[in-house]
């Protein structure tokens, strides 16, 4: 807690990351509740589940500012659609209107608009993804065929000609 309540006087705009359990497998449930009504402003981060949601939300409930940071493209990762389980937290969250919902960890795009359609407030977004904005509405036509030039281009650095 020392290092939450240090941190947290950094400046007026830092909010302090807490992870939802700890590496014992410890939930941070009463951490997170004795700093939020300690009033700093929190990010609770690392939930893949809606139990973990329903469960910090209300520890939540005093801070001044909080985000619940569910990584989404983890989610994913595992085979499993993360846009149900957002849109429900989103919906839960609302009981709280200090906290935020962040679609962490996204993998691709789309995700922005995933992140869109299920009501999140913020996603975090790599310089990878960023990159690929200038393709949102492309002509897919196009796109196959600069696919199309760049298998060529390809080829002909290898030295096949084709």
């Amino acid at each position: 807690m020392g290092q939450a309540l240090e941190i947290s006087e950094w400046a007026e705009n830092v909010c302090v990351k807490i992870p939802v359990t700890n590496t014992r497998r410890e939930p941070s449930d009463d951490l997170v509740r004795n700093l939020s009504h300690k009033g700093l402003k929190l990010n609770v981060t690392a939930l893949l589940t809606l139990e973990q949601v329903r469960r910090i939300g209300p520890c939540l409930a005093e801070s001044p500012a909080a985000f619940v940071s569910v990584f989404a493209g983890r989610i994913a990762d595992t085979g499993v659609n993360p846009i149900p389980i957002m849109a429900e937290a989103v919906r839960f969250l609302r009981q709280y209107p200090n906290v935020e919902l962040v679609w962490a960890s996204p993998r691709e795009l789309l995700n922005i608009f995933h992140a869109e359609s299920a009501g999140c407030h913020i996603i975090t977004v790599t310089n990878d993804i960023l990159k690929k904005l200038p393709l949102i509405g492309r002509d897919l036509g196009e796109y196959s065929l600069d696919t199309v030039q760049m298998f060529y281009e390809d080829g002909r650095k290898a030295g096949y000609s084709l």
